[in-house]
């Protein structure tokens, strides 16, 4: 259960769980990486049974509350008792990560606009900044098939994201992957910053100018550091989390509801 010594822990409970990801669908939103009714977070219901929550069809982000969340199972059947739909691409996505990837609690997919960029690019992220090399090693790339309502492309999603946790859908988006739900979140955010500022890189240089990169065995060192976390041993996000909730609770405590 989220304590007040670590709020950024995993749920051992459905109500909390509800509390945490309803408060990483706002800061999706707050941050500008929401696509109006579209894209989806997920995460995994604690217990036995392999249920996941996720958002109903219709909602913007910036209104997701815990007790709006859906709940379902690998096929795609609502195990609460509710009207509300949800997205036929949201479940084939995100049913395959969390099947596929025991370790994926919770699944974020974007379709932000500098992440979408990077999405067409050959390479992905190139280790331009520091915020990129975290990802630097730990990305992998999934070809576009059309819009995911097939649920043969389950294998190969599972197959394409491997052991990593970033996936650039191409031509599509972003997807990140997190023991927790503040990992998935910060993964995502960070990529999203280190998409900028590629794209600012490269439509500010003059005809003839390259970009400076570091060397590879920098970019290396980096990404292990990103990767160890410098002898610490919390995920990601989970020390920027308490900064993320302080702000929802003084601007949007609704999310709780």
């Amino acid at each position: 259960m989220m304590t007040k010594t670590n709020p950024a822990a995993y749920p051992t409970t459905e109500a909390a769980l509800r509390v945490q990801l309803a408060a990483c669908y706002r800061l999706v939103a707050h941050f500008g990486m929401d696509d109006l009714i579209y894209n989806h977070i997920s995460a995994r219901v604690p217990g036995p049974a392999h249920h996941f929550l996720i958002n109903p069809y219709g909602l913007l982000f910036s209104e997701v509350t815990a007790s709006s969340l859906v709940k379902i199972d690998l096929d795609g059947n609502r195990v609460d008792d509710t009207d509300a739909e949800v997205n036929q691409a949201g479940f084939v996505i995100h049913s395959a990560i969390h099947a596929g990837r025991p370790d994926a609690l919770c699944v974020l997919h974007t379709h932000s606009d500098a992440g979408t960029a990077i999405a067409a690019m050959p390479n992905g992220l190139a280790p331009l900044s520091q915020f990129a090399m975290r990802y630097q090693g730990h990305t992998a790339f999934h070809d576009y098939e059309g819009v995911a309502l097939e649920t043969g492309e389950r294998e190969r999603l599972v197959r394409d994201l491997g052991p990593h946790h970033t996936l650039v859908l191409r031509n599509h988006g972003i997807l990140t992957v997190g023991r927790t739900i503040p990992e998935a979140f910060i993964l995502m955010y960070y990529f999203e910053k280190a998409a900028k500022v590629q794209l600012l890189a490269q439509g500010g240089l003059a005809l003839g100018e390259a970009l400076v990169l570091p060397q590879p065995e920098v970019s290396a060192l980096a990404a292990r550091q990103f990767t160890e976390f410098s002898g610490d041993i919390l995920p990601p996000g989970t020390r920027e989390w308490p900064a993320f909730l302080r702000m929802l609770e003084r601007t949007q405590p609704d999310y709780r509801l």
